[in-house]
């Protein structure tokens, strides 16, 4: 008994682990995505937001975001303020038996933790791209990453008080995606449109990216770190029921995608008269956002349904946006923020254990809290050391303003043109 109680440990360690680095893998994706769905000239600049993001989201955890979001908390809406992660489990807490004992490493889960909240990090990168200063962003991500996410990833995960309401989100619609684009919409009400998106006269002006095999790459490495991102979240894998579980996850989430994929290409299709290959993408991110909420407990068929209503908002989202002059380079806002709230309510039509009142206080109190406290740290930055770079440096393009580096040099016309 023992061994295999050891084995067991060992097994859900090991899945914990390897689904962690899936879902860091993501990191690349958001990389990708957004490299390719900026101009040169701004590449260079997006590639070092999403790697030093991803650094200080890692250490900014490890030293408060973790024990705020999982300590011991002051009350159901209040957490508790410690420091570093802890010790490990020993093998006798593991051998002790009991509903208490644990059955995968500490360690583990402050990784598979601490992933996710890089994720929702990325998701504001890409919707200030263009125009925002270097080190206002990676500031911004010391306050998001340390404080503003853990606080309200306690009020569910940890325990807390949206927890207790029975609010439901299985792997992170709203902890995580929704987190993301309302911090991201704080940002970019403050900082304002891309020079030249918007002309006096009303007309939206298309900015197109620069690389769009590189965006589909990144949108096929984030469709595979969702395994990670959802099928982790069952937390075990090791017994028939819990292998049946995840086994269901990876099916609900690979079907809602596919479904946002689908949708979103024939409604671009309709609207715009062409198949917009841009839409495509952000349909199949769009349906992996919307099941993340609940990808365990409806069928594939209602998975699949679920997933093709997020690929329809997000292409009216992203019109909708746009007509409102929130200037958004890659559409996180649609695709992690608004297709987060239709996840979050979806939940209430596949998981009977859900209701649409829980659903609700959950989505507002999480969008309240992050757009306040987001809207405020923005805020202080920018009296502090301003939030966008200068119109020279925006024409110029920020590579060479805030790296000295450009993407690809050997491309005339890259520095300075906007092409």
């Amino acid at each position: 008994m023992e061994a295999i109680t050891e084995l067991s440990y060992a097994l859900d360690t090991f899945y914990f682990l390897v689904t962690g680095a899936l879902v860091m893998w993501m990191a690349a994706g958001f990389a990708m995505l957004e490299a390719g769905l900026v101009r040169a000239k701004n590449t260079t600049e997006i590639l070092t937001k999403n790697i030093v993001l991803y650094a200080v989201a890692s250490v900014m955890y490890l030293l408060v975001g973790y024990k705020i979001m999982y300590g011991d908390a002051i009350s159901p809406y209040i957490p508790g303020i410690d420091f570093l992660i802890g010790a490990d489990n020993t093998k006798e807490a593991v051998l002790a038996g009991g509903d208490d004992a644990p059955y995968y490493s500490n360690l583990s889960d402050f990784f598979f933790q601490v992933v996710f909240v890089a994720t929702a990090m990325s998701i504001v990168s890409g919707a200030v791209a263009e125009r925002m200063k270097l080190w206002a962003f990676l500031l911004f991500a010391v306050v998001m990453t340390g404080f503003i996410y853990p606080v309200q990833g306690y009020w569910k995960w940890g325990g807390g008080f949206l927890d207790a309401a029975g609010f439901l989100d299985f792997a992170g619609s709203g902890v995580v995606h929704l987190t993301g684009a309302t911090a991201a919409l704080a940002g970019v009400l403050l900082l304002g449109a891309r020079k030249g998106k918007y002309g006096k006269d009303g007309k939206i002006n298309a900015i197109p990216g620069a690389n769009l095999p590189l965006a589909t790459l990144g949108t096929f490495i984030l469709w595979l770190g969702w395994f990670g991102f959802n099928g982790g979240s069952e937390l075990k894998v090791s017994n028939v029921a819990e292998a049946n579980a995840v086994a269901m996850v990876f099916v609900n989430t690979n079907t809602a995608a596919a479904g946002g994929t689908i949708l979103a290409l024939i409604t671009s299709r309709l609207m715009f008269g062409k198949a917009d290959l841009t839409m495509a993408l952000n349909g199949a991110l769009a349906g992996l956002v919307a099941i993340t909420a609940e990808p365990l407990a409806g069928s594939p068929l209602a998975s699949t349904i679920v997933g093709a209503i997020g690929g329809v908002l997000v292409v009216f989202s992203i019109v909708a946006i746009d007509k409102m002059k929130i200037d958004d380079p890659v559409g996180a806002l649609s695709v992690h923020g608004v297709v987060g709230m239709w996840g979050l309510i979806a939940v209430a039509f596949t998981n009977s254990d859900a209701t649409f009142g829980a659903q609700l206080y959950g989505l507002v109190a999480i969008f309240v809290w992050v757009f306040v406290s987001s809207f405020i740290v923005w805020f202080i930055i920018k009296m502090i050391m301003g939030l966008r770079v200068t119109e020279e440096e925006e024409d110029e393009g920020v590579d060479l303003a805030e790296c000295g580096l450009e993407a690809y040099p050997e491309f005339v016309g890259s520095r300075g043109s906007g092409k």
